[in-house]
């Protein structure tokens, strides 16, 4: 039985990036044949609608690039990714870099200029407080060492 890898929907090719797009990772091929993977995206899990308008962490609310409080959707969708991991006997995730959902370590810093901070995003810490442990898509590699 291998392994279960939570893994951002987006990294796998699903248009469920906030613009409609993907973040298709070509390095998720080699993942699907070492692990189980589990598929989420907790910006869809919250009830965003996709596309919808960027949004960035500024401090413990998310705010779209209008000015909207997208907190508690947010927070939403990283309780349902959550109860995703703990339901399938996850430790470890790949998420999406620098999101603010998904985001670990760094995520952009609110001011939409492409300027990146230290911090995670609102699933990304929940899930870390329930000890997964996480790797970004420029981590992948690592999950593939024997």
């Amino acid at each position: 039985m291998r392994e279960k890898l939570l893994i951002s929907a987006c990294l796998l090719g699903r248009n469920c990036k906030y613009n409609g797009g993907n973040n298709y990772a070509p390095l998720t091929e080699a993942l699907k044949a070492r692990y189980e993977l589990v598929p989420v995206c907790p910006e869809c899990l919250g009830g965003l609608p996709i596309p919808h308008e960027p949004s960035e962490r500024v401090g413990d609310r998310v705010l779209s690039k209008s000015g909207a409080d997208v907190t508690a959707a947010f927070q939403r969708g990283a309780e349902k990714t959550l109860a995703l991991a703990l339901q399938h006997g996850v430790k470890k995730a790949v998420l999406k870099e620098r999101s603010p959902s998904c985001g670990c370590g760094s995520i952009y810093d609110g001011t939409f200029t492409g300027t990146v901070v230290s911090g995670s995003g609102v699933a990304a810490e929940l899930l870390l407080a329930h000890g997964v442990e996480i790797y970004g898509e420029s981590r992948m590699e690592e999950l593939l060492r024997p």
